[in-house]
């Protein structure tokens, strides 16, 4: 029988660690953002960011990410895939109208979104409107905006035909299908169970068929299958079951699948062990797809990506309000937290918390560090933005950042929890 060696003699695993972080260059020891607000291509330090913003806690954005995402996107991507910006991941109004001039759509979550597309510029046939509880005042909206409604269910589609009658308007609609298949190790699964998202595939047909009957706008399929996913193999085994579902459910359509949007999935790594999807098997399996499928010949055929786009580009900005020593751990007390950035406080879809990359953004070359926990100001031991971290020691004053925020932070967060202040927003 084999013996295992004694606990303190086995070669100890190397504990993980978070990808870099380096789309932020550092300078004298301070974080820059912001490439084209610089001029010189290094950007505005953080400390002048914040005079600049006039206050701490704020979100900051750079343009130059943004651009850098999309047109690698854009290189890598078949040329035959359009580019939508899936406004839920950030709907700040400086950041929709930026993209309009980036990508080639929008797809929104809610009536209030769309009024910010169109006042960004996009025109209504390159906007989509999903999600599964669009009452009739938001189906008019839509309708006489001339965007497209994802349809959800059948009782959507009984509405929506009336308020196109009620307008004197044909709406443009697109069938939102609820596939039996999940995107396999995404981080939220939108597909493959009982979902109140999108009709059940074995109902498609029927549906296509109303929707025949009450002579409507047909423009084609949407499928969301899942989000937050880091392995390509799993998003290219989802974008095959889609390729031939849709293909299978176009044969029951009423007229030509002008579009056929194949949803997102793309993921970008938050925590420790987390790696960068590579995008090279998932764009070269695209290209097979494409080939194969010559019924989506003359289709569009769309990606829908929020957080792959938008989320590396943000950073979350607070300070360090006090320094204290309780029981020999250290803690860093900042006037920012799970009010403004939800998600980084764990709270926010994690099972298991771990914690987001963090920096003393005004301690970058420091090599005296110390391990520490992060909080926010609020009266909850839940008001946490990093646990145990090792960082550069760090004073009242001293300003910190949580990387990866730029996806899911001011708008996903209870900004009135416990009323202290709003944060700020900015695109740099």
């Amino acid at each position: 029988m084999k013996t295992m060696p004694p606990e303190n003699t086995r070669p100890k695993k190397a504990p993980a660690v978070h990808t870099a972080m380096d789309q932020f260059p550092s300078k004298n020891g301070e974080l820059h953002i912001g490439g084209l607000s610089g001029g010189n291509g290094n950007g505005i330090g953080i400390r002048q960011l914040a005079a600049r913003v006039g206050q701490t806690p704020f979100y900051a954005y750079d343009r130059q990410l943004l651009n850098d995402r999309v047109a690698e996107l854009r290189q890598q991507l078949p040329n035959e895939i359009s580019l939508h910006y899936a406004m839920k991941a950030n709907p700040m109004p400086a950041v929709v109208q930026h993209f309009a001039g980036l990508v080639d759509g929008f797809d929104l979550a809610s009536a209030a979104e769309m009024q910010v597309a169109l006042d960004a510029g996009m025109h209504p046939d390159e906007i989509s409107f999903a999600g599964p509880a669009k009452g009739l005042h938001e189906l008019t909206m839509a309708v006489a905006a001339g965007v497209t409604v994802n349809l959800e269910s059948e009782l959507e589609l009984e509405r929506v035909a009336q308020a196109g009658e009620q307008l004197g308007i044909t709406p443009r609609v697109a069938v939102r299908i609820n596939p039996a298949f999940e995107l396999k190790t995404a981080g939220m699964k939108m597909g493959g169970v009982a979902s109140p998202f999108g009709i059940d595939s074995e109902r498609v047909p029927a549906v296509l068929q109303r929707i025949a009957e009450l002579q409507l706008n047909f423009r084609g399929f949407h499928l969301y299958a899942g989000s937050q996913n880091l392995r390509s193999d799993a998003v290219i085994e989802t974008h095959n079951h889609t390729f031939a579902l849709c293909a299978e459910l176009a044969e029951h359509a009423p007229g030509a699948v002008h579009t056929l949007n194949i949803g997102g999935g793309f993921g970008i790594p938050y925590f420790p062990g987390e790696q960068r999807l590579d995008l090279t098997p998932v764009c070269e399996n695209l290209e097979r797809l494409l080939d194969e499928y010559s019924v989506f010949d003359d289709t569009e055929i769309v990606t829908e990506l929020g957080r792959y786009l938008v989320g590396e580009a943000g950073l979350y900005v607070c300070e360090v309000i006090d320094r204290k020593e309780s029981k020999g751990e250290v803690f860093l007390v900042t006037n920012g937290g799970l009010h403004h950035h939800l998600a980084a406080s764990g709270n926010f879809g994690q099972v298991l918390r771990k914690n987001y990359p963090v920096a003393v953004a005004t301690q970058m070359d420091s090599d005296d560090k110390e391990v520490v926990s992060v909080v926010g100001p609020l009266c909850t031991p839940l008001d946490l933005l990093g646990k145990k971290m090792l960082l550069p020691k760090a004073q009242p004053g001293d300003l910190i950042v949580v990387y990866q925020s730029g996806a899911y932070g001011y708008t996903a967060s209870p900004r009135d929890f416990l009323s202290h202040p709003e944060c700020a927003q900015v695109l740099v």
